[in-house]
């Protein structure tokens, strides 16, 4: 808590800057640069020059914004020059500055050259990575091979991001990343994230803003970072569509099928995105097991092979209208609808051995679901415009209601190494959940004098879960209810939070600070039965979570920059893992929640140098306690997995990323890292204390074939580290895709196969396990062709960003 007054002093100290800023009478130039759509040409450089001589007086790289200031500047006459690559230089005319003060001129215009080069027409681009004070900033339209992508295939060349063959991502090694639209929650589980990135094209996308370190406005959960995939905004009237289809091959076949659609008329645009697939995975894991005694003489061994064939059936849709009031004013409306149908056959088969290594039993449990999920959540925006100078208010208020429900028969037959039979058990389950979130927030941005701006928002959540676990014994075919597995636990918590950020430039240095204050109210309550008491819990706790970055360029162009930043994170239990039920997968292993889960927090720091953002070098360390992570607990020989607090964690990480272009036809982007995770506290089987170094790495080549064929080679390798009680082994993937762009480059058809090698199979060890060591080993269906087919028709997309909506992204991610 010593950091509370240290960071109450540097904000008013900062605010006192401010003030005496707008008290001085310096002699100061400002402006801003925008391209021919009025939008901020963010990496231009402006030169300011000496008028009766052409003398060099300074140099500036304008601002995200597009603006510059030159200050502290003597009485004299000047004139300014704009440059960027692909865009015809501005001269200004003359600027006088006397008696020290300021002048604030109007925004240069720059227009694309439009010159061609043998023949092909050149036109400006951005970098594809531009590193900003809190965020690295991607530009998909500065990759050339996006180009008839989706966007979850542009999220795969994204520097450290990962993305598995189940779509499931990972960011800087992290998983649990929150994923968001335009700021706004997508309400989709991890699975049904990936089809609707899929679905949506790479041409309608403008932006991917990563932040490991997230500033004030977003809430304080989720230790992995947030990427925010911003959108272009259709400002041409009339109809914008994108139909997509592929059919991909693994263990088995699996196929999407998508339409995206845009409709503007007059005050008026309407869109809306439908998707359709059919999944089906394979998926079989190897678990060893080896029981000792207290003396560690081994007492019997145990192997488990369990198949996995899951499939699943998913229909996504989400629509909704803006409809601008006023040039200033736009109120919205989105509608957010999934509905998931699945079942799977999942066989295990677990081989008993004895102190002498021979075959004691085997059990062959048959082990069948089918489920159902249905979500429906809907959003309501507002956003007014004051002026011109940025002064907004905004506010969202958001509902989502999900049922789950599923059916599961375990039926486990006992065999003697001869084959007779010589037990035999059935059990059945129904396992009904209900969830309710309730959002509102608000935010107001204030700009103030000497390029500064105040921002101030606050949120309240409300979430009410209802989760059912009924357990029926099955006896010559009658049901009776099993009292120790049945159970019902109810969920109820309120979150309160409350921000203030403030940033501002001082020449070459730059600052931004915020303070989030947020208020947790749980409550919790397992319901009796026949043969077990009520239990309730309650947690309330407030917290504070301050963030700070600094930035200075080391030259006046801003070529070489520095950034140093802070921040405070928390991690809140999602709430099945609250839930204390017991999940069978056999009889020596289950699933359990822990409703005395604690949340977790994170103190990050962080340290990076950019030159031109083609180069970035960062060194990171992250310090969690009540670090949460899957558990394994061995009771009487079964393996009982949960949630727990294992401690605290430290990470040391340095990392590297560049983007190069070796050739006109060949540009390349690598992101390497190596990091070093410490656990260290008091487990269940004593004091737990591991680290492992970890090497990771993803790269992708982009090749421009010729003007309708493109091709890509890319992967990633990790060489495995230290999870909590895990320690996993190396793994890596190699990808490759062919694209070809046919009906007058409207559509295009992609050859794409994942895991060509067929390297990606997590595996590892098991440690601190009381009495027992363990290893597992994954084979997974990731080796998959897809062939893709997508067509777009109607008027194009422009390029106005749309309004960042939602404020219950986080209470939905914590509900998956």
């Amino acid at each position: 808590m010593k950091l509370i007054p240290i960071f109450f002093l540097a904000l008013f100290t900062l605010l006192l800057f401010n003030f005496a800023d707008a008290q001085t009478t310096d002699g100061k130039i400002s402006g801003s640069v925008l391209d021919d759509a009025k939008k901020p040409l963010d990496g231009t450089t402006v030169i300011l020059l000496v008028a009766k001589d052409s003398s060099v007086a300074g140099t500036r790289l304008v601002k995200a914004d597009g603006s510059f200031v030159f200050e502290n500047l003597k009485d004299n006459t000047y004139l300014l020059k704009a440059t960027f690559v692909g865009y015809k230089n501005y001269r200004s005319a003359n600027v006088v500055v006397g008696q020290q003060k300021a002048v604030g001129l109007s925004p240069f215009i720059l227009s694309p050259t439009g010159t061609s080069l043998n023949g092909v027409s050149v036109t400006a681009q951005k970098s594809y990575i531009q590193q900003k004070v809190d965020r690295t900033v991607v530009n998909v339209g500065a990759l050339l091979s996006n180009t008839g992508a989706n966007a979850l295939e542009v999220l795969e060349k994204t520097p450290g991001v990962q993305v598995d063959a189940d779509g499931n991502i990972t960011f800087k090694g992290k998983s649990g990343v929150l994923v968001m639209i335009d700021d706004k929650p997508t309400y989709l589980s991890a699975a049904n994230l990936a089809t609707y990135l899929r679905s949506l094209p790479a041409s309608s996308l403008d932006q991917i803003e990563l932040m490991d370190n997230p500033p004030a406005k977003y809430d304080a959960a989720g230790n992995a970072g947030v990427i925010n995939i911003k959108t272009k905004k259709n400002v041409n009237r009339g109809l914008h569509a994108v139909v997509s289809a592929d059919y991909a091959l693994g263990h088995y076949g699996r196929n999407d099928e998508n339409i995206n659609l845009n409709y503007r008329i007059n005050k008026v645009n309407l869109f809306a995105n439908l998707s359709y697939n059919e999944n089906r995975t394979f998926r079989r894991l190897e678990i060893d097991r080896d029981y000792f005694d207290a003396t560690g003489s081994p007492t019997s061994s145990l192997k488990d092979i369990s198949y996995f064939r899951p499939t699943n059936y998913n229909t996504n849709i989400k629509a909704g209208m803006d409809f601008f009031a006023s040039p200033n004013t736009t109120w919205g409306i989105v509608y957010t609808g999934d509905i998931s149908r699945g079942n799977d056959s999942s066989p295990v088969f677990t081989l008993l051995y004895g102190n002498s290594g021979g075959l004691d039993s085997t059990i062959n449990t048959v082990n069948t679901s089918k489920n159902k999920f249905n979500s429906n959540g809907v959003n309501l925006n507002y956003t007014h415009k004051f002026d011109s100078t940025g002064r907004q208010l905004t506010f969202d208020l958001d509902y989502i209601h999900d049922v789950s429900g599923g059916n599961q028969m375990f039926l486990n037959n006992t065999f003697l190494p001869n084959g007779t039979l010589t037990n035999s058990t059935a059990l059945n389950d129904n396992l009904p959940s209900i969830i309710n979130i309730y959002s509102a927030k608000a935010d107001y941005s204030h700009p103030l004098k000497g390029k500064a701006k105040l921002e101030v928002g606050v949120k309240s959540s409300y979430v009410n879960t209802d989760n059912a676990a009924n357990y029926f014994n099955v006896i010559n075919n009658t049901d009776s209810i099993d009292y120790n597995n049945t159970n019902r636990f109810l969920y109820k918590e309120n979150i309160n939070a409350a921000y203030v950020n403030f940033n501002k430039n001082f020449g070459r240095f730059s600052i931004q600070t915020g303070l989030r204050l947020e208020n947790t109210n749980g409550y919790g309550h397992q319901l009796g039965n026949a043969k077990k008491p009520d239990s309730t819990f309650a947690n309330h706790y407030t917290d504070l979570f301050p963030t700070a970055y600094f930035s200075y360029n080391l030259d006046t162009a801003g070529h070489n920059v520095l950034v140093l930043s802070y921040g405070r994170r928390i991690g809140r239990p999602n709430y099945g893992s609250l839930n204390p039920f017991t999940f069978f997968v056999d009889e020596y292993t289950y699933f359990s929640g822990n409703p005395f889960l604690k949340p977790q927090f994170t103190n990050n720091y962080k340290l990076a140098y950019s030159f031109r953002s083609l180069f970035t070098i960062a060194l990171a360390y992250n310090y969690t306690t009540d670090v949460q992570g899957e558990t394994i607990h061995n009771s009487n020989g079964v393996f009982i997995s949960t949630q727990g607090n294992i401690g605290q964690r430290k990470t040391l990480d340095l990392s590297v990323n560049t983007n190069l272009q070796p050739v006109k036809w060949w540009s390349v982007n690598l992101y390497a890292e190596v990091y070093k995770n410490t656990y260290q506290g008091a487990f269940y089987t004593g004091y737990l204390n591991q680290s492992r170094y970890t090497f990771a790495g993803n790269g992708s080549n982009q090749f421009t074939l010729s003007k309708s064929w493109n091709a890509e080679i890319s992967g990633f390798f990790d060489s495995g580290g230290a999870y909590g009680q895990f320690i996993t082994l190396p793994k890596g993937m190699l990808n490759a895709a062919i694209q070809k762009k046919i009906l007058n480059n409207k559509g295009s058809i992609k050859l794409n196969v994942r895991d060509i090698l067929h390297s990606f199979s997590p595996s590892g060890t098991i440690t601190n396990i009381a009495g027992a060591n363990a290893t597992f080993h994954n084979y997974l269906d990731t080796r998959v062709a897809t062939l893709a087919f997508t067509y777009s028709f109607g008027k194009s997309t422009n390029t106005p960003e749309k309004r960042d909506t939602g404020g219950a992204d986080s209470e939905k991610d914590r509900a998956h």
